[in-house]
């Protein structure tokens, strides 16, 4: 996938959705507009003296851009609030008195523009700063550890923790009811993880570069592993069950075929849905990780995850392991 902002919407959006780097951008910039409705806005010949390109440009990139620049923070002042605008700044912006709508920017809406003209020197040089800026706010969020940051979320020690339990049903299970070698552990795994998100344990691996001795499901976002701990739970029930009533244990292909009529149910399906774009999504943008095989659920990632990730509630799994409510947490689940 094309990391060229000028190209790829995705990315566009996954720096504009990102208050934090959004927040050290704006103050780098330091671009001076017009305070309207508590927050600066900018006209078009603001726009195109700050870019340095002609007015006519801009309007064109804001009739081929619609959609996008409306959804962040582009909009068309009339009515009353143009006339307000109007009497508080007519004189300062040079606003023609007769117009009848005005099309206004704010920050947002000025780097979106940036982010896709092609014709300005200006604009690549912000583009360029961008980058930089948001890498660097990445970094220092996660102290250079993005390998790890899905161990940043609230809800990711109890998912771990709840996996790690079903882990053992379903290996248990495996031993007890799959007639196979000791290679059945990790071939039936892969199965799992083929399912949910297309790639055995060595192409995940291989993806996110981990070539030291980190557990596979140590980097799996909360989501991700409470699929998984589904898929277990689940097959070993199903494997129990199934052995129970054949009265002695499954073939291996036998037991695959439990695995892929788990794979079609129609209930796991949106389950599944959602667990491929999160993580395919996700890794993209903080991980710089494409996940070739799911490049078709890739979505610009929401702001709520930079919050999630990055924001007030995240922590490193030392200080989240400090913290009384995630033992109590700890103790219900055991105590289950």
């Amino acid at each position: 996938m094309s990391k060229d902002l000028t190209t790829s919407s995705i990315h566009r959006q996954n720096i504009l959705n990102n208050p934090f780097a959004l927040e050290k951008i704006q103050e780098h910039f330091d671009f001076k507009g017009t305070l309207f409705e508590n927050e600066q806005v900018y006209t078009k010949a603001k726009v195109a003296e700050l870019l340095g390109v002609d007015t006519r440009t801009i309007e064109r990139y804001v009739k081929n851009h619609t959609d996008e620049f409306g959804s962040n923070g582009y909009r068309v002042l009339k009515g009353k609030s143009l006339k307000i605008f109007k009497l508080q700044y007519v004189s300062d912006t040079g606003v023609g008195e007769k117009a009848a709508t005005l099309g206004v920017f704010n920050f947002r809406a000025i780097l979106n523009l940036a982010m896709v003209l092609t014709e300005s020197e200006r604009a690549r040089e912000i583009r360029s700063r961008v980058l930089d800026i948001v890498l660097d706010v990445i970094a220092k969020k996660t102290g250079g550890h993005t390998r790890f940051i899905n161990q940043r979320a609230q809800d990711y020690l109890p998912a771990s923790y709840q996996e790690f339990s079903y882990r053992k049903l379903f290996t248990d299970a495996l031993r007890d009811y799959v007639d196979m070698g000791g290679t059945k552990y990790r071939h039936f795994t892969n199965l799992i993880y083929q399912a949910i998100f297309k790639e055995d344990a060595a192409e995940y691996r291989r993806i996110l570069n981990i070539t030291d001795k980190s557990r596979t499901r140590d980097t799996m976002y909360s989501e991700v592993l409470e699929l998984i701990a589904s898929f277990e739970s689940g097959i070993a029930d199903q494997l129990k069950e199934r052995s129970a009533a054949l009265e002695r244990k499954l073939t291996q292909a036998e037991t695959e075929e439990l695995f892929k009529a788990s794979e079609s149910n129609p209930f796991i399906k949106p389950y599944i849905e959602g667990a491929r774009t999160r993580m395919a999504s996700r890794d993209l943008c903080f991980r710089d990780a494409l996940h070739d095989k799911l490049e078709g659920y890739i979505q610009s990632v929401p702001a709520v995850d930079f919050e999630k990730f990055l924001g007030e509630t995240s922590k490193n799994l030392s200080e989240r392991l400090e913290q009384e409510e995630v033992l109590s947490v700890f103790k219900r689940l055991k105590d289950r």
